[in-house]
């Protein structure tokens, strides 16, 4: 039985997610003939404060992070 582990930063519509769901569970199929039945999916959602890329918060990065010290004027 092979398990599908994502970890993504929230902000996905249920509509995407299901989506997701449907499409990583169609390319394991293709990819190694596992009955669809068989394959699981494993959605983990992280705030942008828990994600970081670079020693960065993800927050900070993307520039939603009210606490981030604002880029010096152009």
């Amino acid at each position: 039985m092979p398990l599908i582990q994502v970890t993504m930063v929230q902000g996905r519509t249920v509509e995407q997610k299901h989506a997701l769901i449907a499409k990583l569970t169609d390319a394991m199929h293709e990819a190694v003939g596992t009955p669809k039945d068989r394959i699981r999916v494993a959605i983990y959602e992280i705030t942008a404060d828990e994600w970081g890329i670079g020693g960065e918060p993800f927050a900070t990065v993307r520039g939603t992070d009210p606490n981030a010290a604002s880029p010096p004027p152009a």
